[in-house]
């Protein structure tokens, strides 16, 4: 009985200290759910310093991540960072003039950081491997004078290690929880970006998806997360999956501050060879001249009833019937009805290749990642089995394997099988999704949730995940924009007027 009292009183003053830093301020600025305008202009009126929104965001992750397992560790670089943002600030250092200038990252514990933090994947196997060099994303970041506050968990291994471990799960961080239903579902494997940015534990954060990393805890977590089109963020010094799928993307709490990230993330690296093709789709003067309130007049909106809002799919189809209707009141043309051609094999990860492609890919790819360390414990996936076999404890493999692992280790490279297995996906992406896009010549596709999360991945489309609602407890779920390649300027149009016209977020309730 003295248990559970303990219990339910170390609980209750967990979520007591989450309610008094809700109304936190600083000069009399609300730090919590400012924007990155916001802040940008308290820093100009010297409203506020980048040491003071550091030390802020140092002191919410002192008290909520006990509760949240959100943040994997946080760079002891972060404070001077903020002193020297400040200091050009002061003397008009041109660097001050960047977007991200002084603005406090997190960073998914898989993006590589040449400094005091570590990358990990959330693996005790790669504690204190030490990277040859920033990650392309985060040379951007340092660049643009963005203060990388540290590293966020996620699902270990970017849920690529077991079919069993909860989303949100890894062995260092423990497990992540959602800052509006304690209990519920935070998602992943971005799962530490999204709940840092949704519990105002961060500014924004950088995320990255395979198939659903991003959009699903942006969904489950009432933030906006944006999965780029492939190629268009490097993926140099990112601990990968598949460099077919894979991307790196912002996480924020606005449509707007997301793309503040997307415009200094984007662009050719010469250490990933994506980003050289994929750079032809980025916009002279970048991407936020398209945060237009009128972005969703006279575009074209695919709507794909069956499966993704079929009776029994568990969405509430009352408020996405209330969306509608507020797309089409902004001007947007609704084209309803539609069918995806073989979607029932697209979203079955055996059936359509994909798991056969990934595992072979997985290997490979990770192999030179851990190739390339300049120290670490492991340098091949079979040496991280054999570590997870010696650490079973830490790693609980009795409780959830690495069956993943395992399987993605018997592959021997890419075979005929292998190749097949990509020509077959390459295929269902070009007679599906593409087709019913060109066919009835839409700007993009809207789907609840994250369900058309492998849709997207198999072809390396961009897709965009705006807060849509609440259900009956109080757990959020996300609205998806996703279109063909280089479409990002016309989904930003389109999900910021639709995040303008229904401003959905609200701050995280921390139930039980």
């Amino acid at each position: 009985m003295a248990t559970k009292l303990l219990l339910h009183f170390s609980l209750f003053k967990s979520l007591l200290l989450i309610l008094l830093s809700l109304s936190v301020s600083v000069n009399g600025l609300s730090i919590g759910e400012a924007t990155i305008y916001d802040l940008q202009l308290a820093l100009k009126h010297k409203q506020i310093s980048s040491r003071q929104l550091v030390e802020f965001y140092l002191d919410e992750i002192r008290r909520l991540n006990p509760v949240l397992n959100a943040v994997i560790e946080v760079n002891p670089d972060a404070l001077y960072q903020a002193d020297k943002a400040d200091y050009e600030r002061n003397t008009n250092d041109y660097r001050a003039y960047s977007g991200l200038h002084g603005i406090p990252v997190l960073l998914k514990d898989n993006i590589g950081t040449k400094d005091e933090l570590n990358t990990t994947a959330g693996s005790f196997a790669l504690l204190g491997s030490v990277v040859p060099r920033d990650a392309g994303v985060v040379t951007k970041l340092r660049k643009a004078g963005a203060i990388i506050l540290g590293k966020a968990s996620l699902s270990e291994w970017a849920h690529f290690r077991s079919l069993t471990a909860p989303n949100g799960w890894s062995a260092r961080g423990g497990q992540g929880k959602n800052p509006y239903v304690l209990s519920a579902d935070p998602c992943g494997s971005s799962s530490g970006p999204a709940i840092s940015v949704a519990a105002n534990l961060v500014t924004v954060s950088v995320g990255t998806e395979t198939d659903g990393s991003i959009l699903c805890p942006a969904s489950s977590n009432s933030v906006v997360g944006i999965k780029p089109t492939v190629g268009l963020t490097s993926r140099a010094g990112v601990i990968p999956v598949t460099p077919r799928q894979d991307t790196v993307g912002p996480i924020g709490r606005s449509v707007a501050d997301a793309v503040y990230v997307l415009d200094v993330i984007v662009g050719v690296d010469y250490k990933d060879q994506a980003t050289a093709k994929a750079s032809k789709y980025i916009p002279y003067g970048g991407y936020k001249q398209f945060l237009n309130s009128y972005g969703l007049n006279g575009k074209r909106l695919g709507i794909v009833r069956n499966p993704f809002f079929a009776p029994g799919s568990g969405v509430d189809l009352q408020t996405f019937e209330y969306h509608f209707q507020t797309l089409r009141q902004r001007g947007a043309i609704l084209i309803d009805n539609l069918e995806i051609a073989n979607i029932d094999v697209i979203l079955n990860f055996t059936l359509s290749g994909e798991a056969v492609a990934s595992l072979a890919e997985f290997k490979l790819a990770l192999n030179d990642y851990l190739k390339d360390l300049v120290v670490s414990p492991v340098r091949s996936l079979a040496e991280i089995i054999a570590f997870n076999e010696k650490f079973s404890d830490l790693e609980m493999i009795k409780e959830f394997g690495q069956d993943i692992f395992l399987a993605a280790q018997a592959t021997n490279g890419i075979g005929e099988k292998e190749k097949a297995a990509v020509y077959n996906l390459a295929r269902l992406s070009r007679e599906g999704f593409e087709k019913l896009l060109w066919d009835n010549k839409l700007d993009a596709l809207v789907t609840p949730g994250s369900v058309v999360a492998p849709v997207l991945a198999i072809g390396g489309f961009p897709g965009i995940s705006v807060p849509a609602g609440y259900d009956k407890n109080g757990v959020p779920f996300g609205i998806t924009f996703g279109g063909l390649k280089g479409s990002e300027p016309k989904l930003i149009e389109i999900a910021y007027d639709f995040e303008q016209a229904t401003q959905v977020r609200k701050p995280p309730t921390f139930k039980p």
